[in-house]
């Protein structure tokens, strides 16, 4: 499951203190938080409603600077669903921040967006510089942050207003977030393009004073990593928090968490994870989580351990019923079961449960989307932010927590079992107060639920009948949650070991000659004698004949091993065996072929010895074998999709390390699958166009060339910004950082 390593005993879980004697702070600047600084005010938002309407008044006080942070940005947001009158603010988001540095001619506005892969675009807006949908004014800077390891992302959530007013947590202003602690199944205003979604909960954190001024600082730092432009600060000489916004806590220090990636020089920040271990090790009577993910095997070690313990906590873990489609729920479902069912093994003295919120009168395919990233421990203390409990989030994406502790001070300790209470109460339908006295009478929140989930309605229901996965499906799942980031940038060095490194020139010499052929091939056929002879519907039925051969699929299928060694292009035989065999044998003999000389390779490379694997793969031999054995399956499906060396000598790298086969084979499989689906549906429109059945549709075969191309190129592009980046530091390529 993981393993957990305590380096600081005094972070373990403390003897209660004598009355009015204050607790000593969990949070250590450097290790488990970035810092601590003096909020004057601090507000919890439950649910986007609370927090859209907070973000438009703030933000209509705001007169020199609006900052956010963003996984996902949409002008189209709806912040609120009041009248709007005539010539006032206007309640879609992109509108509004034109609207505002409209009115206030000093008002600058920087949204750094993550930039995003195709494979999440569906969902999206697309960006302004494709010249559709919103234009942003002059004085609003919206950017986007592609500095991430491949797999990982901006995942902070943050919106500063003039310095001094702050929200953090994991609430995006973009579309199918907005709803209210009711959650009802039909709520009208729950729609977004036309079409409802599911309810959804998620929290966020309001603070002011050094506080956001911190935070302030963090989006700057972001802003210059991902644009190379610095912002500068801002002096506030108003106060932008919103006058119907009630604090639940003044006066207090905030701790703020990050997590970030390696960075040139700089090495990764993993204070999230290190200040989950010291919560869930602090904790004496209760743990409350909510997350949307739970696939973090360190955390779920952490929490095995105090469930081993007599007198340890209990916990309470509230997630989501159902996964976001088909790829999450046999991804991040699969692995969150697999730690779910070691915690309940572990559970000897019945301190654990998991639930998730049931809402009646819900579609059967329809749930709570549990999006909130929530801890806190007794009433000593909260944390709450964009980190999810997986290894992403542990690891490779930037995500900023927010921190109050209570450090034995009555008010604050009460605040926070009363945040506590009221998420409780949500869930459960019941008034906070009725949650808070129902766990003092019972002894406890376990208790307390069960009791309260028996009047029916609106419950927290336990989460039941998980199946059981095998350990190879483990492992495949695991590819979409990986633990660290994979610097596959070192395939990018030259095989030279001396000398300046080669300039490659751009193909365009290729490309005209082949547009030659093409444009050749295209006269013959139409102005030439050829034309009477030869058509398209006697060049597809003569290569059904073909096909129609026992042998042919036999031929197609090995022809790929061969290929492979003399960069055979493999995807003419894939054209060719659509065209013989039809779109869906064509692709599954291409994929199979294609594995089989995957295997092929690895093989030749167990058999052969080190020294000739060496000379075939040059330098890059001693990185790739790192890379191969440090992350197996997930290495080779991202060789695979992105090909920084040749095909075969991966396979017999792969081979010659040992890699495991069935990793290589099942990631040559999913990696070669994009690539093999375009060849496969170009085969299929060129034999109907071919066969007189219909025309090309050049905006399907366009889209797919597209998707392929935009990945591989945006991929590739920051393989080539990290080897530039880590020259420019005098870094060896593979060399610990």
């Amino acid at each position: 499951m993981g393993s957990v390593l305590y380096l600081d005993r005094g972070a373990r879980r403390q003897d209660a203190p004598r009355p009015g004697q204050a607790e000593a702070s969990l949070l250590r600047p450097g290790y488990n938080c970035w810092s601590v600084a003096r909020a004057e005010r601090v507000a919890l938002l439950v649910d986007a409603a609370a927090y859209y309407r907070a973000f438009y008044q703030a933000a209509l006080r705001a007169r020199r600077s609006i900052t956010l942070l963003a996984w996902d940005f949409n002008s189209q947001t709806q912040l609120h669903f009041d009248p709007v009158p005539k010539g006032g603010p206007p309640a879609l988001l992109g509108d509004f921040l034109n609207y505002l540095v409209r009115r206030r001619r000093g008002l600058n506005i920087h949204v750094l967006n993550w930039d995003y892969p195709m494979v999440f675009g569906a969902d999206r807006e697309l960006p302004p510089l494709y010249g559709f949908g919103w234009t942003p004014s002059r004085r609003v800077h919206l950017r986007y942050d592609d500095t991430h390891p491949v797999g990982g992302c901006q995942h902070q959530k943050v919106a500063v207003i003039d310095d001094a007013l702050a929200f953090v947590g994991g609430i995006d202003l973009t579309v199918r977030r907005w709803d209210t602690p009711e959650h009802c199944p039909d709520e009208p205003c729950r729609v977004a393009e036309g079409k409802s979604y599911p309810p959804f909960h998620d929290l966020m954190m309001a603070v002011d004073g050094e506080a956001a001024g911190q935070l302030a600082a963090l989006t700057r730092e972001r802003w210059l990593n991902a644009t190379g432009k610095a912002l500068k600060p801002v002096t506030a000489s108003h106060d932008p928090w919103p006058s119907a916004l009630e604090p639940d806590l003044t006066g207090i220090d905030v701790g703020i968490a990050r997590t970030a990636p390696p960075r040139g020089e700089a090495p990764a920040v993993r204070e999230v994870e290190a200040l989950y271990l010291d919560m869930i090790a602090a904790a004496r009577r209760h743990l409350y989580i909510e997350n949307q993910y739970f696939t973090a095997p360190r955390i779920a070690a952490a929490l095995e351990k105090r469930l081993a313990e007599p007198d340890g906590p209990e916990i309470v873990l509230v997630l989501r019923l159902l996964s976001h489609g088909w790829l999450e729920e046999h991804t991040m479902h699969v692995l969150r079961t697999r730690l779910i069912q070691k915690l309940k093994a572990a559970d000897r003295y019945d301190r654990f449960r998991v639930y998730y919120p049931h809402i009646p009168g819900l579609e059967p395919e329809c749930c709570l989307d549990v999006h909130s990233k929530l801890m806190i421990a007794d009433d000593r203390v909260l944390r709450l932010g964009s980190a999810n409990l997986c290894n992403r989030s542990m690891s490779m994406d930037t995500e900023c927590d927010m921190v109050i502790e209570s450090q034995g001070r009555a008010p604050v300790a009460a605040a926070i079992t009363q945040f506590r209470d009221r998420l409780l109460g949500e869930h459960l339908g019941v008034p906070a107060a009725q949650v808070g006295a129902a766990v003092a009478r019972e002894g406890g929140m376990i208790a307390a639920i069960d009791k309260l989930s028996a009047h029916g309605g609106r419950t927290l229901a336990p989460l039941v009948d998980l199946p059981h996965w095998p350990e190879a499906v483990v492992q495949v799942a695991a590819v979409a949650d990986p633990s660290e980031p994979i610097a596959l940038e070192v395939l990018l060095k030259d095989r030279e070991t001396g000398g300046a490194p080669r300039h490659e020139r751009p193909a365009w010499g290729k490309l005209a000659l082949l547009a030659a052929a093409i444009a050749a091939l295209f006269a013959l056929w139409h102005f030439t004698p050829v034309a009477d002879s030869v058509n398209g519907e006697a060049a597809v039925q003569w290569a059904k004949d073909v096909g129609s051969q026992w042998w042919v699929p036999l031929l197609l299928l090995v022809a790929y091993t061969p290929a492979c060694f003399v960069m055979f292009p493999r995807p003419l035989i894939t054209l060719a065996a659509v065209i013989a065999l039809g779109p869906w044998q064509g692709f599954a003999l291409a994929l199979t072929g294609i594995t089989l000389a995957a295997v092929f390779t690895y093989v030749v490379g167990t058999r052969m010895r080190r020294d000739t694997v060496r000379r075939l793969a040059g330098p890059r031999l001693d990185r790739m074998i790192e890379v191969l054995k440090k992350h197996g399956l997930l290495a080779l499906t991202l060789l695979r999709l992105v090909p920084l060396a040749p095909f075969a000598i991966e396979g017999i790298v792969a081979g010659a390390v040992r890699m495991k086969l069935w990793h290589l084979a099942l990631g040559t499989l999913i990696g070669m699958l994009p690539g093999t689906l375009v060849a496969t549906v170009f085969g299929a429109e060129l034999e109907a166009a071919l066969s007189g059945a219909g025309s090309i549709n050049w905006w399907l075969v366009g889209g797919m060339l597209a998707l392929l191309g935009g990945g591989a190129w945006g991929v590739k592009r920051w393989f080539g910004r990290m080897e530039r980046r880590m020259s420019a530091h005098g870094e060896a390529a593979g060399a610990p950082r």
